[in-house]
């Protein structure tokens, strides 16, 4: 395993607790001016302003220093997003900026953005962590059953804009829940125009794209963009091969599906390529990357990542990854995969992009019987595959069943 770059502290095990909204008007501008002083504290990076109130953890209440509401929302915009929960408990105005959802579009158009991993190895919970501060929270428990919900189908999962989406099939039909960052809480999603399982799936920004799947026994060929901002699905053009358990990712600008199962139950090795400017689709002839033999059970959709614009995949076989090479349409042996981790045929592994680098999320059951869940990284600007190990938890199983990346 590679070099341990942080474990989580003991004050991660905690559950943030927020400061209850103050009733007191004076107390409330006075938390104002507090939060003024810090913002033009951290306006100014390291060279702090010179007659700054000191850091003593009390209130400010030197009105010189409350800075006006677009400088407060500049400064906010490049604060981690881990801070926004004690930020918006300092007062309303600040709590309405968050929830409102204009600060994450803000910082989405000025490239601001921040990639947290979000994975459960539970039906009904899930994990957050974030890579670059190390820093871990968990979601809200899923308010359903789970024998209601995710006992009939496979659970999808998606990451787009500040939501979090799970697809299921209850006992009549097919489900979404949507965790929305803002609020954070679970509420039911919008569904798709053809509710389906077993999809491709990527995000750009508020935007994502579907395609593929199966419903009621038939394989599928078709797309779909969902835009968070709006909450609405658009019905694409269908795919030129109707394709199930297939990978999704987007680099440069398009939208590919990858590999997959054919209607006539073979396995797929080509991809489809969406542009979003001509809404044409072009397939492409063995885009999914080579193994030497094939499982004894079915296998997992293509373990594939895109960092850079440059398309990674995990042999879960071999334990090894490779890169594809676009202009020779071929794939090119890159290095090997953290050792420990375990899968069942690609199952139960997770292998993602996040931001400029490649996570990969696995478990094991230790000598003592406790399942803990492993997360490396490796960030291929910085040459050959080195991994780090992020993290390492115990949080009661060690098979991920979904991952996703939100990137805000």
């Amino acid at each position: 395993m590679g070099t341990l770059e942080r474990f989580s502290t003991e004050e991660d095990e905690r559950p943030r607790k927020f400061s209850k909204l103050s009733d007191d008007p004076e107390e409330e501008d006075a938390m104002q001016i507090d939060m003024g002083s810090l913002l033009a504290s951290q306006d100014q990076g390291n060279d702090h302003p010179k007659h700054a109130p000191k850091k003593t953890g009390k209130v400010v209440r030197d009105p010189k220093w409350l800075v006006n509401e677009d400088v407060s929302t500049g400064v906010l915009l490049h604060l981690s997003r881990y801070e926004y929960g004690s930020i918006a408990s300092l007062n309303r105005n600040f709590l309405s900026l968050i929830r409102s959802g204009e600060l994450y579009r803000v910082r989405r158009k000025l490239g601001v953005v921040e990639h947290w991993v979000y994975f459960s190895c539970n039906i009904l919970e899930w994990e957050v962590f974030d890579p670059i501060n190390g820093h871990w929270m968990h979601l809200p428990r899923m308010p359903c059953n789970p024998y209601d919900c995710f006992v009939f189908s496979d659970k999808e999962s998606l990451a787009v804009g500040t939501e979090l989406l799970v697809f299921g099939r209850a006992i009549e039909a097919c489900i979404v829940y949507e965790y929305s960052l803002l609020t954070n809480k679970w509420s039911h999603g919008i569904q798709m125009s053809v509710p389906r399982c077993l999809f491709a799936s990527a995000s750009h920004g508020e935007k994502a794209i579907v395609a593929g799947g199966s419903a009621e026994g038939k394989i599928l060929s078709v797309a779909e963009l969902y835009n968070s901002d709006t909450k609405t699905w658009e019905v694409l053009p269908n795919m030129n091969k109707a394709r199930k358990m297939c990978s999704g990712v987007f680099m440069d600008g398009k939208f590919y599906a990858i590999g997959g199962m054919g209607e006539d139950g073979n396995r797929l090795t080509c991809g489809e390529e969406y542009d979003l400017d001509t809404k044409e689709w072009r397939v492409i002839p063995n885009m999914v990357p080579p193994r030497i033999q094939g499982p004894d059970g079915p296998e997992a959709p293509p373990l594939v990542a895109v960092v850079n614009n440059v398309l990674y995949a995990a042999d879960y076989a071999q334990m090894v990854m490779r890169k594809y090479v676009k202009e020779r349409n071929n794939w090119v042996y890159v290095g090997g995969l953290p050792e420990g981790a375990s899968s069942v045929n690609g199952w139960g592994y997770a292998f993602r992009a996040c931001g400029d680098r490649i996570v990969v999320i696995g478990g094991e059951r230790t000598m003592g019987g406790e399942s803990m869940v492993e997360i490396n990284s490796w960030i291929p600007a910085q040459g050959a595959p080195q991994w780090n190990l992020l993290a390492r938890r115990c949080i009661g199983g060690n098979f991920v069943y979904n991952c996703a990346v939100m990137g805000c």
